[in-house]
């Protein structure tokens, strides 16, 4: 007989079971979700800025973008000093491996040392120099991502490495400082360091207006270093300095020099240097310096005194030069004329009991003021000094500039050498009267002359004719404004006696000018030895200007201790040479009447 059995819950219990792991797993699912939705709302919402910072930090780099120094200008447009482009080449030693490249149609692995030594080709250095410093950097950081190789390679150089196609190589542009006259105006545009920064000279004084403004930008990098294409942002924007005008003319400055170095170096001249000055409007045409340095090599000039212009920064007692000073205040004053008549002994004691003598040895002279100038008489013009008061003196010096420095605005200009007139002892109070006991620059003396030249109105000395500033604008040096120093018919008749200097001077034949009237005056006087006393070496110089008859030109030549022509004989060359050239650079117009006749004995 069989038994009957009922359904059993097998069924019932697998079903439930899966509707549990079902339930379970939607569970673990909506989990996951939310703790995804939660990190998702932290890093999205939450830490955005703070994680956008960080990774933008990691891939963002900052830039310095160069603004260029402005030019330093010759008066023609000549640029003195002028900026290029330079590049600094760096590589990333996390990065520096093989680079693939196209070589004759087919793709090539070139190797890191090949790689290296082309680099180091075009950089002046070795592919093991290369090499080395890629390791050196990733044994001090592993993730190392800049390697400095070069600084400031020229665009050839730039070029030919950026055409290597090396993907760590990196290239930063910035201004260079170039000067393309090499030591030619050196004296005067002066020179900035390594790092761009200004030196000395033109470049110093005038830094307000050359100096330029960095910008900055950034830019997004790739894993490997690379910048990304299109990433650049401007941070700020940088400034191009602006440019100096001078007064400077380019060629005449270049045969200035060379006909300096030329004289300096047959006489054995230990320094010199030549001003050329405008007569009616006081602006430096040429000022050149024997040694000079070349601004492209300043370590190539080891004393640092042959880097300036001693034509600003060394001052010297004038000699004889000064006599016409003294000739035209005397005249000025009322107390002498050019006909005026004085016995000049050799040796003259005044009755202060200063001790004045000549530089050779002679029996009395009956000269006139005119014949005091042409035979360069100390006690000749000792005896029209003392008609002035030593205060009169002092102050006609003080108007011919004499004392104060220029206003031509060159750093570190010697203001030269004058003592008040109440601390002059007796001896001063004469030697004064012809150029000792008192020191001037040669561009001091060149305005002395130039005030002669002009009627007795002395014009400011110029050097700089204003900035031109990047945008176009332009700043001039306000219009120069003259000084009457002396009666124009005192310098005329100043003028008229320095014509029968260099008419009837022992120098006559050897700076002689056809065709033009020229009135010059030279000087000799005894160097100092830095220690309150005189050295053996002598420092010789002529001053003058032409044409005499309606000047346009002032010429100022000094030698020091020419010592294989210790007399005047030294520039007087130079000053015929480069008068010359002046007269003729600028067409001046020859004389077309002869110089009065004035007497020099009687």
């Amino acid at each position: 007989m069989s038994t009957s059995t009922g359904p059993t819950n097998t069924g019932t219990v697998t079903s439930r079971s899966t509707k549990r792991r079902i339930v379970c797993t939607i569970i673990l699912l909506f989990v996951i979700v939310a703790v995804f939705v939660v990190k998702l709302v932290d890093i999205q919402v939450v830490r955005a800025d703070t994680l956008n910072s960080d990774s933008l930090g990691n891939r963002s780099v900052e830039d310095v973008v160069y603004g260029s120094r402005g030019d330093i200008l010759s008066a023609d447009g000549v640029v003195l000093a002028g900026t290029v482009m330079r590049y600094d080449v760096a590589l990333s030693p996390k990065n520096a491996g093989p680079v693939d490249r196209e070589v004759d149609g087919k793709d090539t692995t070139i190797p890191l040392a090949q790689t290296a030594a082309e680099i180091g080709a075009l950089t002046g250095q070795s592919g093991d120099t290369i090499l080395t410093m890629i390791s050196a950097a990733l044994a001090d950081n592993p993730k190392s991502d800049y390697a400095l190789v070069a600084k400031q390679v020229d665009v050839d150089a730039f070029q030919a490495l950026d055409k290597l196609d090396i993907p760590w190589l990196t290239f930063k542009k910035h201004p260079g400082r170039v000067y393309p006259n090499g030591a030619v105006a050196g004296n005067l545009v002066g020179f900035v360091s390594s790092e761009g920064e200004a030196q000395a000279g033109l470049e110093l004084a005038q830094d307000s207006c050359l100096a330029s403004q960095d910008g900055i930008e950034t830019y997004e990098k790739s894993g490997k270093g690379v910048p990304l294409p299109g990433s650049t942002v401007e941070v700020s924007k940088a400034k191009n300095g602006g440019s100096v005008v001078t007064t400077i003319d380019s060629d005449l400055q270049w045969f200035v020099a060379q006909a300096l170095a030329a004289q300096a170096q047959k006489t054995g001249a230990a320094w010199g240097n030549v001003v050329v000055q405008e007569a009616k409007t006081g602006k430096l045409l040429a000022v050149a310096d024997y040694p000079s340095v070349d601004p492209n090599n300043v370590n190539g000039t080891p004393n640092p005194d042959d880097r300036g212009s001693r034509a600003f920064t060394a001052s010297f007692e004038p000699g004889s030069t000064f006599k016409a000073l003294t000739a035209a205040s005397a005249i000025d004053a009322g107390v002498a004329t050019p006909g005026d008549k004085v016995v000049a002994p050799y040796r003259y004691i005044p009755a202060n009991g200063a001790d004045i003598n000549d530089s050779s040895i002679h029996g009395d002279l009956n000269l006139t003021l005119t014949g005091v100038l042409i035979e360069s008489s100390n006690t000749g013009m000792s005896k029209f000094g003392e008609r002035m008061s030593s205060e009169q003196r002092y102050d006609y010096m003080t108007k011919f500039g004499v004392g104060t420095e220029t206003e031509a605005g060159f750093l570190a200009e010697d203001s030269g050498i004058l003592h008040p007139w109440e601390d002059w002892d007796n001896q001063t109070d004469y030697a004064t009267m012809f150029g000792q006991g008192l020191t001037t620059t040669a561009v001091q003396n060149a305005s002395i002359y130039q005030t002669l030249a002009n009627g007795g109105v002395r014009m400011p000395v110029q050097l700089v004719a204003g900035c031109r500033q990047a945008d176009g604008t332009v700043t001039e040096v306000p219009a120069a404004e003259g000084r009457q120093v002396v009666s124009a018919a005192a310098a005329k008749e100043t003028s008229e006696m320095l014509e029968m200097v260099y008419q009837q001077a022992w120098l006559k034949d050897v700076w002689n000018i056809p065709g033009y009237r020229v009135a010059s005056k030279t000087g000799t006087a005894q160097a100092a030895d830095g220690n309150g006393g005189y050295s053996k070496g002598y420092i010789v110089s002529v001053e003058g200007f032409a044409p005499a008859d309606d000047p346009q030109f002032v010429v100022s030549v000094t030698l020091a201790d020419p010592v294989n022509m210790n007399t005047s004989a030294a520039p007087a060359p130079i000053f015929q040479e480069v008068m010359s050239q002046v007269l003729k650079k600028y067409r001046a117009v020859p004389s077309g009447t002869p110089a009065p006749a004035l007497p020099a004995t009687w």
